[in-house]
């Protein structure tokens, strides 16, 4: 397999202008006849699809949800990085870069990193232009706040509601090119396979969900935005049809899958309350600017506060431990999220768990609102405020910048966590390996592009809260829109792709193949049987930590999941008709498959790097201890055509601009 990076010459902070000036261009009257398939349209594919069609290309845009509005871009809560250091503390393109490589444990690809610092600043200024209603400070100005992993304030944001507001932005350009006739909107499409013809990626199979009609659509790019693959745990932050069956289908049409065990866990998530939960619900790791992490420092108070004998609110300061602040000083609560994740679970495990099931800890706001509360009294002129008129005075001002969280927390829990701290605990959130993509953002497959949560490029072993919203935006408004003529100027003398071949005969073929081979099979059990069933195997034994005999024996029962499923899942109704029980079985099936995967890839990486940790590989202070001699590289996953035996295929990584360090933040 050929791994070609496509890497430009020169100093790092050049290569991206000096790629920009000397790619190949195509001209307005040559794009007027290029395809263009550009599958989801969450803020990645939006902006994907917005700019190729305003650049002129012919755009189809697929969306398997009834409005791109439903993406789940729009459960992204807290902000969107940006090196424009408005803050004056210190801030810059380099600093972004390296807190961005740093926070993702020295496993990512310098050049594309720097590229995304470098063209975050255009992202606000885009943003801004299309009216997203970002914070500003008393002046008018945009506001920043901080995000875990770094020691400057580089985030904006739109109270909670950042990826709302942004998918918002790129929907108003998505739909305009829509109405221009630029984009042509195929909703509640999904797609099951990709076309190859001679070695490139020429169109898609889909299927209507509506109708259950299979559909034949190509083009001369086929770009993949279709977001991560959390849920092959079952229990995520991820909405519920999140999935990973585009990319997978990619992958077994000859496109590597890199990293796929980097799984991140985010901390500040409301606990598992339940068998009967579908998806978990994640509290903005902003809310850790101002709220403190803390459990009981004595055992016999954790067993009050779970019999109820105790209120957290009855436990005194110098009973609690904050033990971020105690473990990591010089960043406290504002550690990066791996960090922060198995910090809470290392004290849950050592007894200090403070609900019923022992797992969570507080994240507690009452110093914040005190804080604030006397500061507000001394402007208002309040001399010899009471502690009420502080609090309350204090509490306003939190409602001001987080008050939606508060709002959606106590909607779940039936708790005011302005009185009574917030429990949470670490969950699964974002996935940072995906398909292999080089410089261009096109996989090993010509022709095949992956952008956003899709693609593996930016965050190495672990995502730097508010990056994700940054990629992909950076991805679809001012990289792809380069990087793709490059590709597509060979592609002007081609012609209308037909979808009559045999290439594309035999991709629909394998696609009604599965098809029937799940309709047919008269099983007892329901689908989310067998997804429950793999998501507790690969929390168990491939989430936050990982061990050998753990990651065999997960491999040995997905393997019986598998032979399971397709012995005994059963879905009801008809395959030529709307049917989300299909739908839900198709994407189980890969899932299963990609969980087999993940898996391997953890037993394959010997060394504890980021979200991937390794239990035999750790510092004596419980650190990830990576191992840079062996494991500095992309693990590029190729099908062999068996889920159980793939082929692995190294991307050397080569630092040359920063100093690779074992990771500190104390």
């Amino acid at each position: 397999m050929n791994l070609n990076a496509k890497i430009p010459d020169g100093p790092l902070d050049q290569k991206w202008t000096k790629y920009k000036n000397t790619a190949r261009l195509v001209n307005p009257a040559n794009k007027r006849s290029i395809d263009v398939i550009v599958v989801g349209t969450g803020l990645a594919g939006a902006s994907a699809a917005a700019s190729l069609a305003e650049m002129g290309y012919k755009v189809k845009a697929l969306c398997f949800q009834d409005s791109p509005r439903r993406a789940h871009s729009i459960a992204a809560q807290g902000g969107i990085n940006a090196a424009k250091n408005y803050m004056n503390d210190g801030d810059s393109t380099f600093r972004l870069f390296y807190d961005t490589i740093k926070g993702g444990d020295y496993r990512a690809r310098e050049a594309n990193v720097y590229r995304l610092a470098e063209v975050s600043a255009n992202i606000i200024d885009q943003c801004v232009a299309q009216g997203v209603p970002f914070a500003r400070d008393y002046g008018g100005l945009l506001d920043n706040r901080s995000f875990g992993g770094t020691q400057v304030s580089r985030t904006f944001y739109a109270k909670g509601q950042t990826g709302q507001q942004l998918l918002l932005g790129a929907y108003s350009a998505l739909s305009r090119q829509v109405g221009k006739g630029n984009v042509e909107m195929l909703n509640r499409h999904e797609m099951l396979d990709v076309v190859i013809i001679d070695g490139k990626a020429r169109g898609i199979i889909a299927r209507n969900l509506v109708t259950g009609a299979i559909e034949r659509h190509s083009a001369h790019a086929v770009v993949l935005c279709t977001g991560g693959y959390g849920n092959v745990f079952f229990l995520s932050t991820n909405a519920m049809g999140s999935n990973v069956t585009a990319a997978w289908r990619a992958h077994k049409r000859g496109a590597a899958f890199g990293n796929p065990c980097y799984t991140q866990i985010h901390p500040t998530c409301i606990p598992v309350s339940g068998d009967h939960q579908s998806k978990l619900t994640l509290m903005s790791e902003s809310l850790r600017n101002d709220g403190r992490i803390w459990v009981p420092k004595k055992k016999e108070d954790v067993e009050a506060i779970r019999a109820k004998r105790l209120k957290p609110q009855d436990i005194k300061e110098e009973d609690r431990d904050y033990y971020l602040e105690r473990r990591y000083p010089a960043f406290g609560n504002l550690v990066p999220r791996d960090i922060a994740s198995r910090a809470a679970k290392e004290r849950c495990d050592e007894g200090y768990g403070v609900n019923a099931t022992g797992e969570a800890v507080y994240l507690d706001f009452s110093s914040a609102i005190v804080r604030y509360g006397k500061a507000q009294a001394n402007v208002k002129g309040i001399h010899n405020a009471t502690d009420q008129q502080i609090i309350e005075l204090g509490t306003k001002v939190v409602e001001e910048k987080y008050g939606n969280l508060f709002q959606m927390y106590e909607q779940i829990v039936a708790e005011n966590p302005y009185k009574t701290p917030m429990m949470i605990y670490p969950a699964v959130h974002y996935t940072m390996g995906g398909l292999w993509v080089d410089y261009e953002l096109m996989t090993n497959v010509p022709g095949l592009y992956a952008c956003g949560e899709a693609n593996f490029s930016d965050h190495g072993a672990n995502r730097l809260g508010a990056s994700a919203l940054m990629q992909g935006l950076a991805d679809g408004y001012f990289v792809l829109p380069y990087t793709i003529g490059n590709y597509l100027a060979d592609e002007i003398r081609t012609g209308k792709i037909p979808t009559n071949s045999p290439e594309f005969d035999a991709a629909e073929k394998n696609v009604r193949d599965q098809i029937n081979r799940i309709m047919n099979n008269k099983g007892t059990k329901p689908v989310d049987h067998f997804h429950k069933r793999l998501g507790k195997v690969m929390w168990d034994k491939c989430g936050m930590g990982r061990n050998e005999k753990g990651l065999k024996e997960a491999i040995t029962e997905i393997r019986k999941i598998r032979e399971d499923f397709y012995q005994d899942v059963r879905v009801p109704g008809t395959a030529d008709y709307m049917n989300q029980e299909l739908e839900k079985a198709l994407r189980v099936a890969d899932f299963i498959e990609l969980g087999e995967l993940m898996c391997i890839d953890a037993l394959e990486r010997k060394e504890s790097c980021g979200g991937h940790f390794r239990e035999e590989y750790q510092t004596e202070d419980g650190e990830a201890l990576r191992d840079d001699n062996q494991f500095m590289y992309v693990a590029a996953w190729e099908w062999s055509g068996d889920p159980s035996s793939p082929k692995l295929n190294k991307e050397p990584l080569i630092y040359e601009n920063i100093k690779v360090q074992q990771r500190s933040y104390k």
